[in-house]
């Protein structure tokens, strides 16, 4: 700062008639000294530590901003690595927008772009449907109502599609469940839905619940249909459960008339069976006889054909023996002139033995 070395009149001093240092023109010996000044080097030195920590050019804002940097990397890293568990699957979003469906084990997924979301795919969900108070009364075809109770389990086939196509998953999988249950009562007899026609409900029911999400791309597998009760209203129970009784009753019956038919039936054809055998035994034994009849017949003609008188009176005289042997017998004379009695013994032994008879029931 230029500053006059006169002490006295015109030029430029200090705020005490001195120099700009405090101190007068005559130097240090010279008239009263003020305040002492500050040193130049301090002050630029300072400055210069002032500026170092301020701009990144210096050793101390190097050594800020690398570990800045490091930080940063450090967190976009510890936020980019993802593990997915094995019973799930990953979904990959890029701005909120869809690039890749990952399996399970670690993955890199750049934060903050980069988005990963993870759905349990192998997990069975459950869905009941029926169990809040007239929620499941429905019109079956012969226009009688049913009560109808029913659980609908089911999973994530695909990610993609579970997540980005459908905003309530559990509900549209209710939804869709009853419609399709609705419309398979509404066609069929309540008595069919109650007792013969539930298993085929439950197929059909799966039939249309998986058709249905399938068309709107839903990503869920309908992997089970329970149907637990299809019953009358409370209100119509006891008749109802009366009606199952007498047609019980009426099943048992028919039944038990089944059961005897059969085994009448059984009996009759294990009787007609032994006539077919006895038939056949007795056709074999007759053909037999006849055969041998003709093997004896053909034996007596060759002994005929050798000596046919000799034959011819022994044949005589068997045929009359045959033929007395089984008759009462009158012998008469030869001349004729009258008839000789003879001891009538077989009238004998017919009396003795209609006599003996009587006495041996009586001792018995």
């Amino acid at each position: 700062m230029p500053w006059n070395k006169d002490g006295g009149g015109g030029g430029n001093k200090g705020p005490w008639g001195q120099g700009p240092w405090g101190q007068g023109p005559g130097g240090p010996s010279g008239g009263n000294r003020g305040p002492t000044p500050p040193d130049l080097d301090e002050l630029i030195r300072k400055g210069q530590d002032s500026l170092k920590n301020i701009l990144p050019g210096g050793a101390g804002g190097r050594s800020t901003w690398v570990i800045f940097i490091l930080a940063i990397i450090a967190l976009i890293a510890f936020n980019s690595v993802y593990q997915v568990q094995a019973d799930e699957r990953g979904v990959v979003l890029r701005l909120g927008s869809y690039t890749r469906t990952v399996n399970p084990g670690l993955h890199f997924a750049i934060w903050p772009v980069e988005t990963l979301e993870t759905v349990q795919v192998e997990s069975e969900r459950q869905t009941s449907i029926g169990a809040v108070a007239n929620e499941g009364l429905m019109l079956a075809g012969d226009q009688n109502l049913v009560d109808i109770r029913f659980t609908v389990l089911w999973k994530i086939k695909n990610p993609e599609e579970y997540l980005f196509n459908v905003s309530d998953q559990e509900k549209l999988v209710r939804v869709v469940a009853e419609s399709a249950m609705r419309e398979i009562v509404g066609r069929t007899p309540a008595e069919e839905v109650r007792t013969t026609g539930r298993l085929a409900a439950q197929d059909q029911v799966m039939g249309i619940s998986q058709t249905t999400l399938d068309s709107y791309a839903a990503g869920i597998l309908i992997t089970g249909l329970k149907l637990e009760k299809a019953d009358p209203p409370a209100e119509v129970l006891d008749a109802f459960e009366e009606v199952q009784r007498a047609e019980q009753d009426l099943a048992r019956s028919i039944n038990e008339a089944d059961q005897y038919a059969n085994q009448r039936r059984r009996l009759v054809e294990g009787e007609a069976a032994k006539l077919v055998e006895d038939a056949k035994g007795y056709k074999a034994r007759v053909t037999l006889e006849a055969q041998g009849e003709a093997q004896r017949f053909l034996s007596v003609y060759e002994e005929y054909a050798k000596a046919k008188d000799v034959t011819r009176k022994r044949m005589f005289l068997e045929t009359m023996e045959g033929i007395l042997s089984k008759s009462n017998k009158v012998i008469i004379e030869g001349d004729g002139q009258g008839v000789v009695p003879y001891l009538p013994l077989p009238e004998l032994q017919k009396r003795q033995n209609n006599t003996t008879t009587p006495a041996q029931g009586a001792n018995q």
